[in-house]
């Protein structure tokens, strides 16, 4: 069983050391005509029936962590946003979502079989930007579409609790992700700005913070979040300032994760990030290219 907070028709089950990551939070808002689940996380597995008969699962986006449960309810509808629902539909359609070499995929396949008992939904079909879905008695949510960590990353708000969900904008001392292909280093930006005006006093994170019902405490645990953007550009900076190097090497130095830390992803976030930061560094003035190599321009 997992520990629960409740929020009206909303319940939260916290996941292990509050959703910290491969864990999540699993939120399910019980209609009077329908039973909705936000993600299915790995604590998905330890609920019992009041996850397992949901009629619906939203995906706020898609990750292998987010879809840890879907194997325990095949006969609920899925929804994903439409630039998410292909890689919630089928591995090649991750492949491409996660856009690692394909000499990473294998061992990443492996991973998320054997960690978060990968299950896909080739019945899934897609939400857009403002789509919304009516659970009976005046319960309805909505989705805001919010890109960045991935292109189709969206909170999910229950109107009538003034709940925000929003998932992998998960305040966490990491900071943002924005690794993989279909990331993007400058809608993240967008987003984060875009997050504060969701109309709601009561936000839940997929990891790490889980519930928050202060807006002041919301505000500045999402401007420590987001000032680990800049925070890295400056670390990268500093790399360029003190010699010439190739992406190879900074990947190599590390932006995101320790040296030592390994998984099989880790390499392909490191680059897809740091060429992120570097285009933006190039496009400020404050870096140069020259054959490879990059430096500081001051």
């Amino acid at each position: 069983m997992s520990d629960i907070q409740r929020f009206g028709p909303v319940s939260v089950h916290l996941g292990e050391k509050s959703g910290k990551y491969p864990d999540g939070n699993q939120v399910i808002v019980h209609g009077a005509e329908a039973r909705v689940a936000f993600d299915t996380p790995l604590v998905a597995n330890r609920i019992g029936k009041d996850f397992d008969d949901v009629d619906l699962v939203i995906l706020g986006h898609a990750h292998e962590d987010h879809m840890a449960g879907l194997r325990r309810v095949p006969r609920a509808r899925v929804q994903a946003h439409e630039a998410d629902l292909a890689a919630v539909q089928s591995w090649e359609g991750l492949k491409v979502h996660y856009g690692y070499p394909e000499e990473v995929m294998p061992s990443m396949r492996q991973m998320i079989d054997r960690d978060f008992f990968y299950h896909p939904r080739p019945d899934a079909t897609a939400y857009r930007d403002g789509s919304a879905w009516e659970l009976g008695g005046g319960l309805r949510i909505h989705a805001r579409h919010l890109p960045g960590h991935t292109s189709g990353h969206c909170a999910l708000v229950v109107e009538s609790e003034g709940l925000a969900f929003i998932g992998d904008i998960d305040l966490t001392g990491f900071g943002p992700y924005y690794g993989d292909r279909s990331s993007s280093l400058a809608a993240f930006r967008r987003s984060l700005r875009e997050v504060a005006d969701i109309d709601a006093h009561i936000w839940v994170t997929s990891h790490h913070r889980a519930v928050i019902t202060e807006r002041a405490q919301f505000l500045a645990d999402l401007a420590r979040f987001t000032a680990r953007i800049d925070e890295r550009g400056e670390k990268l900076l500093g790399y360029l300032r003190e010699k010439p190097h190739t992406l190879a090497e900074l990947v190599r130095r590390r932006l995101l994760y320790p040296p030592g830390f390994s998984l099989p992803y880790v390499e392909s976030a490191e680059e897809n990030s740091i060429r992120m930061h570097l285009d933006e560094l190039l496009a400020q003035g404050l870096a140069r290219v020259d054959g490879g190599d990059y430096t500081a321009a001051v």
